[in-house]
């Protein structure tokens, strides 16, 4: 059971190690685009690709759910991002449990947006955790974990296709070993979980007055989705790319140059702009940017 591209490995893992797959679950197909064309997800294409039947529910506790899951008799439910809560009487069915792979050091940043998480709250590391699933979202007993250190210029896109190959290797690892009877489950710490909410398009929207290092990792965890934007001349600037640059203080959102660097002055520090995307051009390298657009220096950025 998944959607997107992070659970993409997992499922071809699963595959290449010769697990017998009675099924793939994902989201139903959604218009997408200019044409609003139907898209099929990612799992979708890749199952598909294998030959594999595909089931693609609207939700888990319609009676024709039910009754195709349980007409599958799974052995173990595996979960990759699926993005639908399962019922009860789903955790219960197979007979070597529900394993879900999650994207984090549980028990620290559980729910939607772990990886992003972790970078908007400065961590040095995360990782990738396969858990047995319990009611309640990412609670349930920890089977087997590992690190892996977050980069300097790590962004969500990057850091979530790295942690997606590790935890493929590590599901399938963990599988073996867990039908085998050679993993113990830990429980999880819930004193000390922390918890994630899913981004909106809102949270892209740059605020000038904070730290260059806060908006450093604002930018850096909103790529791909859903960008970090500010507005200049009336018009949206995305800035997809940027390095903190000194702690001077100034005049939150102006814009400068500082040697060969275009900087913009933040509450502290200023961040030094590499990479922007004008409204309805392509992304651009800054000194692009400033060739066809001279007049940005001097100016605010709201």
């Amino acid at each position: 059971m998944g959607a997107p591209d992070f659970a993409v490995p997992t499922l071809r893992a699963l595959a290449d190690s010769g697990a017998q797959i009675v099924g793939v679950y994902t989201q139903p197909d959604r218009p997408s685009g200019r044409g609003r064309r139907a898209s099929r997800t990612p799992v979708k294409i890749l199952a598909e690709s294998l030959g594999l039947p595909v089931f693609q529910p609207l939700t888990l506790s319609s009676v024709q759910a039910r009754s195709d899951l349980e007409a599958l008799r799974p052995d173990a439910i595996i979960i990759a991002a699926y993005g639908l809560i399962l019922p009860a009487w789903a955790l219960e069915l197979p007979t070597r449990g529900t394993l879900n792979v999650h994207p984090s050091l549980l028990p620290r940043h559980r729910g939607p947006s772990p990886v992003a998480n972790a970078i908007l709250e400065g961590d040095d590391e995360t990782g990738v955790t396969v858990m047995l699933v319990e009611p309640e979202v990412d609670s349930g007993p920890i089977l087997r974990a590992e690190k892996v250190l977050i980069g300097a210029r790590d962004t969500t896109g990057r850091l979530t296709e790295r942690l997606s190959t590790i935890g493929a290797r590590l599901l399938v690892e963990t599988l073996r070993d867990w039908t085998a009877g050679l993993i113990t489950p830990i429980p999880q710490d819930h004193a000390r979980a922390t918890f994630s909410r899913k981004a909106t398009k809102t949270d892209g929207r740059i605020d000038w007055t904070l730290p260059a290092e806060v908006i450093d990792r604002r930018i850096r965890a909103s790529h791909p989705w859903p960008g970090s934007f500010t507005f200049w001349s009336g018009c949206r600037l995305k800035i997809i790319d940027a390095l903190p640059a000194g702690d001077q203080v100034g005049q939150p959102g102006l814009v400068s140059r500082d040697l060969d660097a275009v900087v913009v002055q933040t509450g502290r520090g200023r961040l030094a702009l590499e990479k922007v995307q004008p409204e309805g051009r392509h992304p651009m390298d800054i000194q692009a940017f400033l060739a066809g657009h001279p007049e940005f220096l001097g100016t605010m950025l709201a």
